[in-house]
């Protein structure tokens, strides 16, 4: 079935730093099996802000186990919805938000030995929370050590959160402040999370250790060097996980195209309904013309970034001009990015359903 909104109320808002809060959602028993997520995942939150339809995805920062809904939000300069969020948002206000998604998450095994290595930087911790509190509390055999990168400790999100993870997990758990503007005492954790430091930090701190798998999320730069230097060390790619919350980065897949050349027919398939419509080149892309079309299809970011608007092809063919977010099975299967579709056949059919 294709996500719909829900009307939650605000259990809470609690200030975190200067710049960013927590805001705890109610789900009400009867939606709890909508809203089971795995960590690492988000929420799409939708709100009309000056007379205009805003939509925002966050992570969640709680796990699983907790029965808790909770998203870390930081404020960004002429952010319009996380500004919105922190300023006006309050405890008893309602707010529609659609049911978790999302391919960065992390899927626990209780008989697993892992040592996993997260690096986030700044709102970048709210995932990489949700993961390190699954791993610690449902597998009793794995480690995790993390870095978070931020301009100095006023900045750090979950500070109180995560110094109780290290006193309560004292052998399976190390955390690593590296900050920008401030300094520890300690050089190699001065400084912003880039290859050169990646390497001292690794050869100080994890030399000894197996490394099974890496979660990362923050910037452009930070990603991509995570990526090349663990690529270099020798993890298998599959192993290398990342989140991105723009479209700054290099997609997974990229074309030159643009429009379509003539009108093609589609039929659209959403909560077991049909909806049959014309797509002219005039359009966007196949989720512009459903809109167009008058279709309630979900959608969030339009970037490509997030799995929000994703459908399966069921007849005919389209390319997608950036893909950030699917992978590579999941394009093999017909999945695409309707925000970033352009149907490459005279006629189509896409399920929102399967």
């Amino acid at each position: 079935m294709a996500l719909t909104f829900h009307s939650l109320s605000i259990a809470s808002v609690q200030n975190l730093t200067e710049d960013a809060a927590e805001i705890t959602l109610n789900v009400p028993l009867h939606l709890t099996d909508t809203f089971r997520f795995l960590a690492g995942q988000y929420l799409t939150f939708k709100a009309t802000i000056n007379g205009e339809e805003i939509r925002r995805s966050y992570s969640l920062c709680c796990a699983p186990y907790e029965g808790l809904y909770k998203v870390g939000i930081k404020r960004v300069a002429n952010g319009v919805f996380s500004n919105y969020a922190i300023d006006q948002l309050s405890v008893g206000n309602t707010i529609a938000v659609m049911p978790p998604m999302g391919n960065f998450k992390y899927i626990p095994d209780t008989n697993a030995k892992n040592n996993v290595v997260l690096i986030a930087a700044g709102s970048g911790i709210t995932p990489i929370l949700s993961i390190a509190k699954t791993i610690l509390h449902e597998e009793p055999n794995s480690s995790v050590s993390l870095f978070y990168g931020n301009k100095g400790f006023s900045h750090v999100m979950f500070a109180e959160e995560l110094e109780n993870l290290k006193n309560t997990y004292l052998t399976r758990f190390r955390l690593f402040h590296i900050f920008s503007q401030e300094s520890q005492g300690i050089p190699i954790q001065k400084g912003r999370i880039d290859r050169d430091r990646l390497t001292k930090l690794n050869q100080a701190f994890l030399s000894h250790d197996r490394i099974d798998s890496v979660y990362v999320c923050g910037p452009e730069e930070m990603i991509l060097s995570v990526k090349d230097f663990y690529e270099a060390s020798g993890i298998n790619p599959k192993n290398i996980h990342f989140e991105l919350f723009h479209s700054g980065s290099k997609p997974k897949t990229e074309t030159n195209i643009t429009q379509i050349e003539s009108t093609c027919e589609v039929e659209l398939i959403i909560d077991d309904d049909a909806i049959t419509f014309q797509m002219e080149p005039s359009d966007k892309s196949l989720l512009d013309a459903a809109q167009r079309a008058g279709a309630d299809v979900p959608f969030a970011c339009k970037g490509g970034v997030c799995c929000t608007c994703k459908a399966k092809i069921l007849e005919g063919s389209a390319n997608m001009m950036v893909n950030y977010a699917l992978e590579p099975d999941e394009v093999h299967a017909g999945y695409v990015l309707t925000c970033q579709a352009l149907p490459s056949s005279k006629k189509i059919k896409v399920s929102f359903d399967e």
